[in-house]
């Protein structure tokens, strides 16, 4: 009788387990889809400055590695990057294009060179393509039909409010996808073995959760002061060898 009773308890219990469970498997997913390396927007051809640092010696082992990518994480990323992000998903999730559209220009006019700009427009070009052909997130194309130019966290931010993203899991997996790109161009760049590149990771993965942690700034307050980094991204525009497009 004991069993049988327990086997009822477990039968009537499973079906309010079983969706939030599903639903959470399937909001993970979706969220590793669109911080993959394999997302077809081109991240892959785009270093930040990270290339003329390589060539001009600033970068040249781990540690300045590890360092050059921490104090953009620290002084660009989490001050302006992703506080305009989680105010764009905001905006996505209410429908509001004017604000989309603000935030937009507020964040295209953040970069500080020709090949910044040209790479956040055209990697948000192609997010937008890629989710306007299918049926989960087509609304994206709606979304952002008055903004001209979008700029890829503009993109990326409406492709996550069509999935019905979790704000705290998107500044994580958005971070992520960040620190990961950089790692890859400092293993081609410096070079650094694969080993070193996981430690990187680890290490620079850790700082970024932290940084997710905190509260967000308030618009007034976004900053994305690095002149080491502008520098770096002009100075790449006219380098003679190039392995990456910015």
């Amino acid at each position: 009788m004991l069993s049988m009773e327990l086997t009822a308890s477990t039968q009537q219990a499973a079906p309010s387990i079983m969706p939030e469970s599903s639903q959470s498997g399937a909001q993970l997913m979706r969220l590793l889809q669109l911080s993959s390396p394999t997302l077809p927007v081109g991240a892959y051809s785009y270093s930040q400055g990270l290339e003329w640092a390589a060539a001009q010696g600033t970068v040249h082992d781990e540690a300045s590695a590890a360092a050059w990518i921490e104090d953009l994480l620290r002084f660009t990323l989490a001050p302006f990057e992703l506080p305009c992000l989680m105010q764009m998903l905001q905006a996505a999730r209410l429908g509001d294009a004017q604000a989309l559209r603000d935030l937009n220009a507020t964040f295209l006019a953040s970069r500080e060179s020709a090949e910044l700009r040209a790479e956040t427009v055209q990697m948000g070009r192609s997010l937008v393509r890629l989710f306007g052909e299918l049926a989960q997130t087509r609304q994206v194309r709606g979304l952002l039909a008055g903004v001209s130019e979008p700029a890829y966290p503009c993109a990326w931010a409406c492709a996550a409010a069509a999935f019905e993203l979790p704000e705290a899991q998107c500044r994580a997996a958005y971070t992520w996808a960040w620190i990961e790109n950089q790692v890859l161009a400092a293993i081609k760049l410096v070079p650094l073995g694969q080993s070193a590149g996981q430690r990187l990771l680890l290490q620079l993965a850790a700082i970024g959760a932290e940084l997710c942690e905190q509260p967000l700034a308030a618009i007034e307050t976004w900053t994305n002061f690095a002149p080491g980094f502008g520098l770096a991204s002009i100075a790449h525009e006219t380098q003679y060898t190039r392995l990456f497009r910015s």
